[in-house]
């Protein structure tokens, strides 16, 4: 009785667990060097039908931006900032592939101002 007790937890307490759904991979065109060429780029994520999305979804996408506070005992704050929206082109039942929906125009400085593998999706909700 013991074990099956221990074992419903472990399998219960393992769903509740919270996933981070992150920008795992990158493609895009080669330049060949044309005038107004255009370079597509998709963007592989670890959300598919299995959490609900689907082709023409629109997925937010976040950046965690560190930074170390000198004054306060060198403590280190996170910040999470909107960078932008992907679209999802194909969708598979634990995978996505996306490309660029708009990217956000504040005034925060990001070492790069693209998407970069590792940054954090969720579904956007309207």
């Amino acid at each position: 009785m013991k074990v099956l007790i221990l074992l419903s937890c472990i399998f219960f307490c393992h769903s509740t667990f919270a996933k981070d759904f992150v920008i795992f991979s990158m493609a895009q065109d080669l330049s060949m060097g044309h005038e107004n060429e255009v370079i597509r780029k998709n963007y592989y994520v670890n959300l598919g039908k299995g959490q609900g999305v689907s082709k023409d979804s629109v997925l937010d996408v976040h950046r965690v931006i560190s930074v170390q506070n000198p004054y306060d005992n060198k403590r280190r704050v996170n910040y999470k900032v909107k960078i932008g929206e992907l679209k999802i082109l194909h969708v598979s039942d634990d995978a996505a592939i996306a490309m660029v929906n708009s990217l956000e125009e504040e005034q925060v400085i990001f070492e790069l101002p693209q998407f970069m593998i590792g940054d954090h999706v969720s579904v956007n909700v309207k």
